[in-house]
């Protein structure tokens, strides 16, 4: 099973959490904390929980990985 990019759980796992606002919201949050983007970290706790929702969504469907916003 392929790796996504929540936490590296499995893609179908990662997708079921994408789905539902909340969990994707905290779950792009702490896994950009846990990658040292502390300042993506908090866009994400502030911003996270709507386009970006549509977004993530979208792109884990189709990418396996969730979107990253500022490289820093």
């Amino acid at each position: 099973m392929a790796k996504s990019d929540y936490f590296g759980l499995g893609y179908l796992i990662s997708v079921i959490l994408a789905i539902i606002p909340v969990t994707s919201w905290i779950c792009g949050a702490i896994t950009r904390f846990g990658e040292g983007k502390i300042i993506a970290g908090i866009l994400r706790l502030v911003l996270g929980w709507n386009i970006i929702w549509i977004v993530d969504l979208i792109l884990m469907i189709l990418s396996k990985h969730i979107l990253r916003l500022l490289p820093i």
